[in-house]
């Protein structure tokens, strides 16, 4: 049998399936925002003066040739050049501050006119192959502190030359490796001290005195050091802990006075959109009214008046739900939520089944990027999250971002359909 004909046996076309049906309606969508009755062209008339939608169309076509490159490429060769592919990528971030052009405010792309690319949309790729490789290693153990301080130096490198950019939103995506860490053998004592500490940050952001906070961690960590009174260890541990969290709640005014104005208003308005709803509250609150505004099953394709009225700043990028929830109500808003949920389930599984620790670390950096992007940017639409400005994968306009999802998840696919092909090293 031939190499190709067992590749096309075990591909995962389930989730080529879901693949497509997203891109597909999340190029529709980028249509719809875009569309006024009487001066759009077709979905399928091209002119000199290309639309956001047009041009999506041509990234598809790209992406098009990537997945077939990615296909007929050895599946041994990702693994080989992992990290020469993240110091190119960390090269090209270097770049950006140097020679990079500012576009909504954040100095990210390099290029020459209206084309240009994002080098942050491929970090993500770049740092996966590169976590995976090391995790992948002979003899790797996750418990070594050697180890451990450099799978987060992978993360630091990208997620500081990221922040350089003013790409907070993007930043953050890194902090989901995490996840694949603790799937690794890390201890969940990290995981779990940093969720507190990040649940404390938010709990002091939304109470305007928040001094019984701590007497609470200190009830709970002292209780914690009478029942372990005699084991020296862990009541230095527990002391770190409290340490750790009384700094997150000591820390909220200092963070908050020395961020950008902008960013101060994203805090503000998911603390309260409605102090100013037509000042920093305008985005949130548009992006609600025109979900809500969808009711059952919408208002129907292309009859978006809160689309058509240019309400929802950025709406074929980052508020594209929007255009869902308006045109397509609550139903079209759970089609899109369950495709994706799909999508998520069928990369757990698939990262599951793999019998190489690269490709199973590899498969839950996928997972793990395509939740935080499918949860943040869904949650900020509808003010459980703060507008940092991330894209819903597949939906949001852009051809590096939709480049960048596409090349994690057919490299993914590809390593996939080989994996009965290599030895098991767990």
């Amino acid at each position: 049998m031939r190499r190709e004909d067992i590749i096309s046996q075990q591909i995962d076309w389930a989730t080529i399936l879901i693949y497509g049906a997203l891109v597909l309606l999340g190029w529709i969508n980028i249509y719809a925002v875009g569309y006024n009755e009487g001066t759009s062209q077709s979905m399928f008339e091209f002119s000199s003066a290309l639309t956001n939608a047009q041009r999506q169309f041509m990234f598809v076509g790209f992406c098009g040739v990537l997945i077939t490159g990615i296909m007929v490429v050895d599946m041994r060769f990702f693994e080989a050049v992992s990290y020469l592919i993240y110091g190119v990528i960390i090269f090209l971030l270097l770049l950006v501050p140097f020679i990079g052009k500012e576009v909504g405010g954040n100095k990210s792309w390099l290029g020459v006119g209206t084309f240009g690319v994002q080098p942050s949309e491929f970090a993500k790729f770049a740092t996966a192959l590169a976590v995976a490789k090391f995790i992948g290693t002979v003899n790797f153990k996750m418990d070594n502190l050697r180890n451990q301080l450099i799978l987060f130096a992978l993360l630091a490198l990208p997620m500081a030359l990221i922040l350089l950019q003013k790409d907070f939103g993007t930043a953050l995506v890194f902090s989901m490796f995490v996840l694949v860490y603790f799937r690794e053998g890390m201890s969940p004592f990290l995981l779990i001290v940093g969720v507190s500490a990040a649940i404390i940050f938010i709990l002091t952001l939304l109470v305007p005195n928040p001094w019984y906070l701590h007497g609470i961690i200190g009830a709970i960590l002292l209780t914690l050091a009478i029942i372990n009174r005699k084991k020296v260890k862990r009541i230095l541990l527990f002391t770190g802990v409290a340490a750790v969290l009384v700094g997150a709640i000591e820390s909220v005014d200092y963070i908050v006075d020395h961020l950008k104005p902008h960013h101060q208003n994203r805090i503000k308005a998911l603390i309260n959109p409605d102090a100013d709803p037509q000042g920093f509250g305008w985005n949130v609150t548009q992006s609600k009214i025109a979900i809500g505004s969808g009711g059952f099953s919408g208002k129907g394709f292309l009859k978006g008046t809160q689309t058509k009225g240019d309400f929802v700043p950025e709406q074929d990028t980052d508020f594209i739900f929007c255009t869902i929830g308006e045109e397509h109500g609550w139903l079209g808003s759970l089609i899109v939520i369950a495709l994706f949920t799909m999508l998520l389930l069928r990369l757990v599984y698939i990262a599951e089944r793999q019998k190489q620790r690269f490709s199973r670390a590899f498969g839950y950096s996928v997972v793990s990027i395509f939740f935080f992007h499918f949860a943040v940017n869904i949650g900020m639409t509808i003010g459980l999250f703060p507008v940092i400005g991330i894209p819903l994968p597949f939906f949001s306009y852009g051809g590096s971002a939709l480049m960048g999802f596409t090349i994690l998840l057919f490299v993914l696919l590809k390593l996939d359909s080989h994996r009965a092909q290599v030895l098991q090293r767990i």
